[in-house]
């Protein structure tokens, strides 16, 4: 590969503290879209008449007047993919007079209906349903930091870790600054993303250890990395283009509840492949590079001082 990419290592860092310092501003000022899967609502289970499909009944929920524009609408039971009699709204709490004016109005727009279940989720579930996300991603970064510690160095497990963090910091933002939901299954495809940005980091950093021991003392640090990501961009390449296509094709041509799903993954594997090839390799190098000065430097202070204990004891003799 011709293009050096550590060595416009200033170029992805500048890059990459705006990205992460826009994506911190839009998190603080504007917060997150919370689903009713974290901050409670209600869930309606119908079954109508005839076959409906999602587009039908999204149609009616968005002209109800009742702001319940982000509700979640699943088909149930027998269904052909495309339609069923049986759907399940979630939205946000309604009183039981909303509730029944909701139903009337899907049951007279759509052939009639009747209602199977009614249920509210309380605030208290939906915030030991945030505890959980935040402590399963909390255990997911402890164990990626001692596998990776483990198999390599500390160095590059806090490299590799930074550009994880970089990727989770990209998403969260996107989803701030454009206010979308994020609901049940933001947390699966975060952890997905998590998996992806890890795998990537550990096949570059593992051709490095393989090139430290065949290159030659004299290759820089820049020069091995280089090697190493020449190596391995190919296949990082041919990765992303397939889970692209399959999480591209998710989210263009698949149901609205898989929508938020889908574009989790694809801000978070385009961000990992780029933070994965940049990020993690010139962190890694600029910490060497600054050990082995810090080391160089002390190895002369050492000469230096056996010099002048030599010196002396021959003025003393």
């Amino acid at each position: 590969m011709k293009f050096d990419i550590v060595a416009h290592k200033k170029w992805w860092f500048t890059l990459s503290s705006v990205l992460v310092v826009l994506s911190l501003v839009s998190i603080f000022i504007h917060g997150f879209n919370f689903g009713i899967d974290y901050t409670g609502g209600t869930i309606l289970d119908m079954q109508f008449k005839q076959p409906v499909t999602v587009a039908q009944v999204r149609d009616v929920v968005d002209h109800s007047d009742m702001n319940i524009g982000n509700s979640v609408i699943q088909l149930s039971g027998v269904t052909d993919q495309s339609s069923s009699q049986d759907v399940m709204i979630r939205m946000r709490n309604l009183s039981s007079d909303e509730s029944k004016a909701l139903s009337d109005k899907l049951s007279s727009a759509l052939g009639g209906a009747e209602i199977k279940r009614t249920e509210s989720v309380g605030a208290v579930i939906g915030s030991e349903v945030t505890k959980n996300a935040i402590l399963n991603l909390a255990v997911a970064f402890i164990a990626l930091a001692a596998y990776i510690s483990f198999r390599f160095e500390y160095k590059i497990a806090v490299s590799a870790l930074v550009s994880i963090l970089h990727d989770l910091i990209m998403v969260l933002g996107f989803f701030s600054f454009f206010h979308l939901e994020i609901d049940a299954s933001f947390l699966a495809a975060i952890l997905t993303v998590v998996g992806y940005s890890m795998n990537e980091a550990v096949v570059i950093f593992d051709r490095v250890r393989e090139n430290t021991r065949t290159h030659r003392r004299t290759d820089t640090y820049e020069q091995l990395a280089h090697d190493s990501i020449s190596q391995s961009i190919h296949r990082s390449i041919y990765t992303l283009t397939t889970v692209l296509f399959a999480c591209g094709a998710l989210h263009f041509f698949g149901g609205e509840s898989t929508k938020n799903f889908s574009l989790v993954m694809l801000i978070g594997f385009i961000s990992g492949a780029y933070s994965s090839i940049c990020v993690d390799t010139s962190l890694w190098v600029v910490w060497k590079n600054r050990t082995s000065h810090r080391r160089g430097a002390d190895d002369e202070e050492d000469e230096e001082d056996e010099e002048k204990k030599s010196a002396e004891a021959a003025d003393h003799v």
